[in-house]
Formats: structure tokens, C-alpha cells, sequence
């Protein structure tokens, strides 16, 4: 953790020329990036996934229409022909999961919760006057929603609500994965909640420090943009 935090502090002393005050925060959404950028094979394997299923779907509605009175017989012939075009039902759930390690660190990093508090340095810069230690109360309480902090805030939760409605319509038009003629367990369900749960990230940003929500943001915009070009 200290190294990364290391590393974090050092881009922004070669940000500090040309951002200033807000070099750490500048930091912060570059390293996010650049980590988003190196997990991106594992997005690039999931997008593969989900489209492999997709084009099995119309040979799946043949299956359930020969089979449909027989359920077992149903399963079967489905599991048989993912088996035989080398496409699991959850082919495109495991690289995103693998991936939540590294962002789960990323988080612990510029939240300052790391055990050894290496991640506490950070929070002493600031993104404009909002300082990047302090939450969306801090800035309530010091100048209330259109104050100086407060106008910040304001910014980066307009820009989540776009990100989160854009989402939102994607989401929306996903068609959850399928095995014998049926939503596969469980997959089903969080696919009809994922259209909200971008939303949640509204909740995030007011309740963890302001790097931690710069991180949050600069994730969440990058995988909607990462899912609008790998599933064009």
C-alpha cells in the first residue's frame, strides 16, 4: 500500500507544473486510469463472453421450443451446446470479478484506510478549495451545497448523474445470460437490478473522502465508456 501511495504522491509532484494545487487530485484519476487501463484484457475477455452468449440466444430459442415440455432434456441440450461452442453461461462474469481486488485496494489507498496509513498523505491536497480529506458534510457544514467546497461537489455529482443515466439506458436493454431456457440463478436478479445500482455511486460520493470519490468517479466513467466501445 505505501508503495502505491508512493507512486501516487510522485506523479503528482510531476503533475504540480501544470495543475497546481489540484496535482494530487489529477494523480488520483490518472492512476485510476492507468490501473483501468492495465485490467482492460480482462474487460476485453468478459465483453467476449457476453457477446458468445448473445449469438447462442437463437439456437437456445430453438432448443426451447423442441425441448420446452421436457425441462431436463432442455438443460441438457443447452449445457451441451455451450460445451460444444466453448462458451460457459457466466463466461463473462469472472474477468469483471477478478478485477475487484485491485479496485478494492484502490479504494482502501485514497480513503486513507490502509493499516499503516500510507494513504493518509494524499488527503492532505486539494481539488480546487474542496480538500481531498474532507466529505461532502465537511463541505456543508463550511459554506453549505454553493459554497466554495460545496460548488465542487456540485460538479462531480452532475457528472455522476450523467454517468449513472447513461448507464442506466445501457443496462436497460441487456439481456440477462440463460442456461436450459431459463435466467441463469442468480445472474438474472442482479441484472435487473444493475440499471440502479450505478445510482448508488451518488451515495458514495457524499459519505467517503473526496480522493476516495475521485477514484469512485473516474472508475465508474471508465467503465461506461469501456462498455460502450467493447459492446458497439
Amino acid at each position: 500500500m505505501s508503495v502505491l501511495a508512493g507512486l501516487v504522491e510522485h506523479l503528482a509532484d510531476l503533475l504540480q507544473p501544470l495543475c497546481g494545487t489540484a496535482s494530487a487530485a489529477a494523480a488520483i484519476v490518472l492512476f485510476t486510469a492507468s490501473v483501468r487501463l492495465l485490467v482492460h484484457p480482462l474487460s476485453r475477455a468478459a465483453a467476449r463472453g457476453q457477446k458468445a452468449r448473445a449469438a447462442l440466444q437463437p439456437r437456445i430459442a430453438e432448443l426451447r421450443e423442441k425441448h420446452g415440455e421436457n425441462p431436463e432434456k432442455l438443460q441438457r441440450a443447452v449445457l451441451d451446446l455451450h460445451a460444444a461452442e466453448k462458451v460457459s453461461p457466466l463466461s463473462g462474469c469472472l474477468p469483471s470479478l477478478l478485477q475487484l481486488p485491485a479496485f478494492f485496494l484502490l479504494y482502501r489507498l485514497f480513503s486513507g484506510s490502509s493499516a499503516d496509513g500510507a494513504g493518509r498523505a494524499l488527503l492532505d491536497h486539494h481539488l480546487f478549495t474542496a480538500p481531498l480529506g474532507d466529505r461532502w458534510t465537511d463541505a456543508l457544514a463550511h459554506g453549505g451545497p454553493f459554497g466554495e467546497a460545496g460548488l465542487v461537489y456540485f460538479v462531480l455529482f452532475a457528472v455522476v448523474t450523467a454517468v449513472a443515466s447513461f448507464n442506466y439506458l445501457r443496462a436497460r436493454r441487456t439481456p440477462p445470460p440463460v442456461t436450459g431456457g431459463q435466467e441463469t440463478p442468480g445472474v438474472g436478479a442482479l441484472t435487473k437490478a444493475m440499471p440502479f445500482m450505478s445510482f448508488f455511486t451518488l451515495v458514495t460520493m457524499a459519505v467517503v473522502p473526496l480522493a476516495a470519490a475521485l477514484y469512485v468517479i473516474t472508475s465508474t466513467t471508465w467503465s461506461a465508456v469501456e462498455r460502450a466501445v467493447l459492446h458497439r
